[in-house]
Order: structure tokens, then sequence, then C-alpha cells
């Protein structure tokens, strides 16, 4: 029966058009349309965070075809509360981003998206641990955002070099 199994998920896969998505590495149709967004600078200490991730993965520096305006929603919300004092005992940072991609020739906005990630942080009995966590939480979810937004940006590159190629 698990012959059976892997014969029959072997000749499915035999047909799937599945191609890497960064195919032909620094040279290949993504990777050129990622070094071709311009960053729109983002407000606040999140915002040079996330522009901040975003270069190390896109590289812009190309021809600047289109532009990426992102805003950030960056929240801090207390949930854990102690019995004898009603103090705060977790917190859940949460950062959401929308994001534009804009043909910066035309204007004309070709996606429009949102991206987002939170994580929960200990409030403990020292105030300069508390915001030390506070603020690793915010840098690693600037990068799982920049991670989220670069990867929605490279499926449309993909998408539009294939149109492109085979018009």
């Amino acid at each position: 029966m698990k012959r059976l199994a892997a014969l029959l998920l072997a000749a499915a896969l035999s047909g799937c058009t599945l191609q890497p998505l960064y195919s032909g590495g620094g040279k290949g149709a993504v990777a050129q349309g990622l070094h071709a967004v311009q960053l729109a600078p983002i407000p606040g200490r999140a915002g040079w965070l996330v522009r901040t991730a975003l270069e190390d993965r896109m590289a812009p520096g190309g021809d600047s075809r289109y532009r990426l305006e992102v805003e950030l929603d960056d929240q801090l919300t207390g949930y854990g509360v102690r019995r004898t004092d009603d103090g705060v005992t977790r917190q859940r940072r949460t950062l959401r981003a929308r994001y534009r991609l804009v043909e910066a020739a035309m204007g004309t906005v070709v996606l429009d998206a949102t991206a987002g990630s939170d994580a929960s942080v200990d409030v403990v009995g020292s105030e300069y641990a508390t915001v030390a966590a506070e603020q690793t939480a915010l840098e690693r979810l600037a990068k799982e955002v920049a991670d989220q937004i670069v990867s929605r940006v490279a499926l449309y590159m993909s998408r539009t070099s294939k149109v492109g190629a085979g018009s």
C-alpha cells in the first residue's frame, strides 16, 4: 500500500510546474526586479528597522522602476495581570504593515497588501530588562515583516516577468 502511494505521489509530482522563485540568481528577473525598487522613508524606530531589513534583502540601487511605500502600526498591549497588585505580567507586541508597490513612471499601484507578526514579552521586576525585551521583540518583528514583504514583492516580480516573457 505504501509503495502504491509513493508511486502515485511520484507520478503526480512529475507533472508539477514548480519553479524556483529566484532562478537565475542575482541576474534573474526577480532579483533584478527587487533591485529596481526604491524604498520610501518609513517614520519611527520600527520604520527604521523595517526599512533597514528591506534594504538588506532587496539591495535596491538599480533603475527605480518601482517605489515601495510602507505604513506601520506598532502596538504594545498588556494581557497578563497579577492578582496581588493588578500589575501587567505579559505583553503582546504587534507589528502590522500595509505596503504598496507603485510603478514609478505611471504612479499606478500594482500591489497593495499587508504583512504582520506578533510576539509575547514577559514583564519582569526590572524595568530595564522589560524594555530590552520589548526592543528585542521589535527587532525580530521588523525582520519577519520585511521577509513577508520581500516574499510577496518577489512573487509579484516573478509573475510579471513571466507575463512579459510570454508576450
